[in-house]
């Protein structure tokens, strides 16, 4: 059967006896989001060692497969991006850039917008007309800009949710953190953001 139709950690354990395609499999299918994590929780000052810390979970992934069974208790994937992600939080704290990781228990001065909404009247994602993929690529642009800007524990959060689509307790066991910290830096993150885009990023065009 092909490695398409298995789960990750079905093709763990056929890695871990010894199936290099199973290897291969697992990588394809995680390469391209680990890497967008791993690029987005560094952030744009640290873009120099995002190939370091991809490389460096694989590697930690093929050193520790023997002790995987006793890792069942966690998804592959939750396993997967915490070896990068705590790769990703040693080369933040050596660059100084790391954040308290406890942040997020407590109202950082983090306000919402309270302007008129201006996401309300943005265009459908769907649009092909040239002003409204003008629109959406100054959009992304200024959310990366946003992302850069919230601290490393709530960019985390937010990334491993929205992006990788882990659940609440799956982000908790990939940042180390409890269940309710957890939920506390989503809400700071998404407070941020929406504060964020909703301040610099304006509409260009209205609706009539």
């Amino acid at each position: 059967m092909s490695e398409i139709f298995f789960k990750d950690e079905e093709l763990m354990r056929k890695f871990c006896d010894g199936d290099e395609h199973a290897f291969q499999a697992l990588y394809q299918r995680h390469e391209k989001p680990l890497y967008r994590y791993v690029r987005r929780v560094l952030g744009s000052t640290l873009v120099a060692q995002v190939d370091e810390v991809f490389q460096d979970a694989w590697m930690r992934l093929v050193d520790a497969r023997g002790g995987w069974q006793e890792r069942e208790n966690a998804s592959f994937k939750t396993w997967l991006y915490t070896l990068a992600h705590h790769r990703a939080v040693d080369i933040l704290r050596k660059s100084g850039r790391e954040s308290s990781m406890d942040e997020g228990w407590k109202d950082d001065g983090a306000t919402e917008y309270t302007g008129t909404a201006p996401w309300q009247l943005w265009p459908a994602s769907s649009a092909e007309q040239p002003e409204q993929k003008v629109f959406w690529h100054s959009a992304g642009k200024q959310l990366l800009h946003c992302l850069d800007g919230l601290p490393v524990a709530q960019r985390a959060a937010f990334l491993l949710q929205h992006d990788d689509g882990l659940s609440l307790e799956e982000i908790a066991q990939v940042l180390n953190a409890e269940f309710e910290m957890v939920k506390s830096r989503l809400r700071y993150a998404l407070t941020k953001l929406r504060a964020c885009m909703g301040a610099y990023l304006h509409p260009l065009f209205q609706t009539e």
